[in-house]
């Protein structure tokens, strides 16, 4: 009797969908997988990686379609329980992108208008260091570098006005209340 609820329609779709879940989570186990393989694209679900929400959705619709075909029966009602268990197991997925919080971002893009100290000697178009402070009150030193001929020297503000993908460096100005004026 289990046997044929597992594999009437629509059952076994999520039977044959679940056997690859199974075996792609087996692999993740002995590291012939990646847990984050297939997030290529932000589909609504935060931070939540696209693996464990398909795997979620294609569980709680195996269980779902299992237990109606199980008490229900009928090959008429397939459709009704397909979309169902289909739309049971998103609505599953949902509550759990609260324990995958959404990344902000690149990090380093997020020191764009913020205020830093030289901690370097000087900054030219070729060396210097700052510490700028991050929102959440971390700290960093990082690589600056000026274009104008601006003077920097150990312990003065500057303002980080861009991020040098390329190189990995922030564009510096001195900070507005430090402009030297002649």
């Amino acid at each position: 009797m289990f046997l044929d609820a597992v594999f009437e329609f629509p059952t076994f779709l999520f039977t044959f969908l679940l056997a690859l879940v199974v075996l792609y989570w087996v692999a993740v186990l002995f590291g012939g997988a990646d847990v984050e393989a297939f997030e290529v694209i932000d589909i609504g679900l935060g931070g939540m990686p696209v693996t464990v929400a398909v795997s979620v959705v294609v569980t709680v619709g195996w269980f779902v379609s299992l237990a109606a075909m199980t008490v229900l029966g009928g090959p008429l009602l397939g459709a009704v329980v397909l979309l169902a268990a289909l739309l049971v197991g998103l609505l599953a997925v949902l509550p759990l992108r609260r324990l995958f919080p959404a990344a902000n971002g690149d990090s380093r893009t997020a020191f764009v208008g913020r205020t830093c100290v030289i901690r370097t000697g000087t900054v030219t178009e070729t060396f210097g260091q700052a510490e700028v402070t991050a929102a959440d009150g971390s700290s960093a030193i990082v690589q600056v570098r000026q274009t104008g001929a601006d003077s920097f020297t150990a312990g003065s503000p500057a303002v980080i006005y861009e991020y040098d993908q390329n190189g990995e460096f922030f564009w510096v100005i001195p900070h507005p209340g430090q402009r030297e004026t002649s």
